[in-house]
């Protein structure tokens, strides 16, 4: 277990009580939510390699999220459609999302670590920890969740519009899923600000 994730948390824990951790799966895929987790962990109930989730293969992941969901004081996720992110940008999406995901936690908590480098408006006091999810293990176990849970949903969508093979790519830019959306064209469910300058949308 890393350890060294348990303490970050603790330190914030002795000086502010229940700590939350939030983090984002999703910002750069074409199509698709923004998934954000706020989760706050049980630190007397340690989740055995609980780390990044980009640097843990999609099976340790699954078997990491139905700990998190079992062992975890409380999570929340907020999905965040594509319609309010080409309403937003991206980056105030996000914010949006990570502010809502706090919001929704039944447990209040005293203070939120929130990965990357900067906080939602929230009433809820917050640090951004740069490269979070590596360094608290409830920012960890945050991208976790968000990870999962917004693979899953681009694997569902994916039984549903199997012309775009989405659960190959997960709805990320690639040489692949151009070549699709140049066959098929897009549908209600893609970021229609992010393919303006490809010219999917007059």
């Amino acid at each position: 277990m890393k350890q060294e994730l348990y303490e970050f948390d603790r330190t914030f824990a002795a000086q502010y009580g229940v700590v939350c951790g939030v983090d984002e799966a999703g910002r750069g895929p074409l199509c698709g939510p923004v998934a954000v987790a706020a989760v706050i962990l049980d630190e007397e109930n340690p989740i055995e390699g609980v780390n990044d989730s980009k640097k843990l293969s999609e099976k340790k992941r699954d078997a990491l999220y139905d700990q998190i969901m079992e062992k975890a004081v409380e999570v929340n996720v907020v999905l965040v459609e594509p319609n309010v992110i080409d309403e937003m940008n991206i980056l105030q999406a996000t914010m949006y999302g990570m502010a809502q995901a706090i919001a929704g936690l039944k447990q209040r908590p005293n203070f939120a670590v929130i990965d990357g480098n900067r906080c939602p408006s929230t009433e809820t006091p917050c640090q951004a920890v740069v490269k979070g999810d590596a360094t608290s293990a409830s920012i960890a176990a945050a991208s976790i969740v968000a990870k999962v849970t917004r693979d899953r949903y681009m694997q569902q969508l994916d039984k549903e519009y199997p012309q775009y093979q989405l659960a190959k790519h997960k709805g990320y830019p690639t040489k692949l899923h151009y070549e699709l959306l140049d066959e098929y064209g897009i549908q209600d469910f893609y970021r229609k600000s992010f393919l303006k300058k490809r010219g999917y949308v007059k």
